[in-house]
């Protein structure tokens, strides 16, 4: 499998545009692409799996072992032909100023994996060969493939640009893409319009493609990008297993992809269900109820009053419920909005209010205070958190995680406890720990 690193100067630099055009072209001439995405992202690997048709896997070496990483990327070495991996923010950006811990960089190093980099070229001339030889010179160990230039304005343009790179850069150009208004997607956040609310679409993706095709050399990136052999990967559990139920519709979507893996690794029968429109499915032994954006659909998961009842059920009756983010704002009393309290589970005494900017952004590491379903007192997990929502109201029950940020500052205690629903805004990445997807297995088993 030939496997290759797309990243960009910064973020908002077409970066995640032009990794899908890439996948879409590829899909096109018949490749069966792997995509994956480095850092702890949801929406993008969202948008992968639309365009690919099959799950992305996020790459990660501050929240998991380097040695999953590779696993992952050697497991579709088994199937696909191409694996491209989306970077994340610019290509040194990470955890820290000093070095390059989280960056896209310090993944593709560690992988041995080459990197394409889009450069944004609106406003540039002869100055984009000084942009691109600073990214040349910055780190010696990585191999930075090629560049691709992002939104060049006309053939003028373009061979102002091209002359310049090929004057004074070592690095191959190996393609340019011209403004396309036609071809933005939509934002929210951080980052694009999760998939559940916006469908890329047949013709956008033929339109991402014919962009790519005609502008970029793909099988000279294809020989530049690294070959993976095939490793062991993961057979889907027995049907015997206990079932555990996930939420996965417009609501619901943010899942590593690592989690539902492991889960089924330990045992679990795993099954989708929409919190919009259905109930619990039966024999349901533990849920999971994953992040997405519950307050744009606050109206319409009130009125599904069966699986309000069924979650409040679920939980009175010693029926684990892991809820992350999203999830767990679900399961609090309901969400206050314009004044009026939607009401939501009710499991925990919290009401949610959204804010205007977010609450809470970073890396985290979770150090269990004490035993419940994902394992026992003094075990660590690495996870990600980022919201905009707040929660008001008090709380009497105990709180049984201790975070600390990417650098190892505490940033108090999480973590809700009440019968055996778990609550939390720290989306836990179960391949940090081993022990998470067990115990939770183990404790659906009863």
């Amino acid at each position: 499998m030939k496997a290759f690193v797309v990243s960009g100067t910064h973020s908002g630099c077409g970066k995640t545009t032009v990794s899908l055009a890439l996948m879409a072209a590829l899909v096109r001439r018949g490749y069966r692409v792997a995509p994956f995405k480095v850092g702890p992202d949801f929406i993008d690997p969202g948008h992968h799996r639309q365009v690919c048709g099959h799950p992305s896997y996020n790459l990660d070496q501050w929240m998991i072992p380097l040695e999953e990483n590779r696993r992952f990327l050697q497991g579709a070495a088994l199937w696909a032909q191409v694996a491209v991996v989306e970077g994340v923010m610019g290509l040194f950006d990470g955890a820290s100023a000093r070095e390059d811990t989280g960056s896209t960089a310090a993944l593709a190093k560690a992988l041995g994996l080459p990197v394409v980099l889009v450069v944004d070229a609106r406003r540039q001339a002869r100055s984009i060969a000084a942009l691109i030889r600073g990214f040349e010179a910055f780190d010696p160990r990585l191999q930075l493939a090629g560049v691709i230039l992002n939104q060049v304005g006309s053939k003028r343009h373009e061979s102002l640009l091209s002359e310049a790179i090929e004057t004074y850069c070592q690095i191959k150009l190996l393609g340019t893409l011209p403004r396309r208004e036609d071809l933005s997607l939509p934002s929210r956040h951080l980052g694009l319009v999760d998939a559940g609310s916006f469908h890329l679409g047949t013709e956008l993706l033929d339109r991402l493609a014919c962009w790519v095709e005609e502008g970029v050399d793909l099988d000279r990136l294809l020989s530049l990008a690294k070959d993976i052999s095939p490793g062991s990967f993961f057979s889907p559990s027995s049907d015997s297993g206990p079932l555990v139920a996930y939420a996965f519709d417009e609501a619901f979507s943010f899942y590593y992809q690592a989690n539902l893996e492991a889960l089924s690794r330990a045992g679990a029968r795993l099954r989708p269900f929409s919190p919009l429109r259905e109930e619990l499915p039966s024999e349901t032994r533990a849920v999971y109820l994953g992040g997405g954006y519950p307050e744009l659909f606050a109206d319409a998961l009130t009125e599904n009053k069966k699986i309000l009842h069924d979650l409040r059920q679920a939980a009175a009756s010693g029926i684990p419920i892991y809820a992350e983010c999203g999830g767990f704002m679900f399961l609090c009393r309901g969400l206050r909005q314009k004044g009026r309290l939607i009401p939501w589970a009710g499991i925990f005494p919290f009401e949610v209010e959204m804010g205007q900017r977010y609450r809470a952004l970073g890396y985290r590491e979770v150090l269990f205070l004490k035993d419940n379903f994902l394992g026992p007192a003094g075990c660590r997990a690495r996870g990600h958190e980022f919201h905009y929502s707040h929660l008001l109201g008090h709380y009497q029950g105990p709180r049984i995680y201790r975070l600390f940020d990417a650098r190892g500052r505490e940033l108090g205690t999480e973590g809700f406890l009440r019968e055996k629903a778990l609550g939390s805004y720290v989306h836990l990445h179960f391949a940090s720990n081993p022990l998470l997807a067990s115990s939770l297995v183990a404790a659906a088993q009863g």
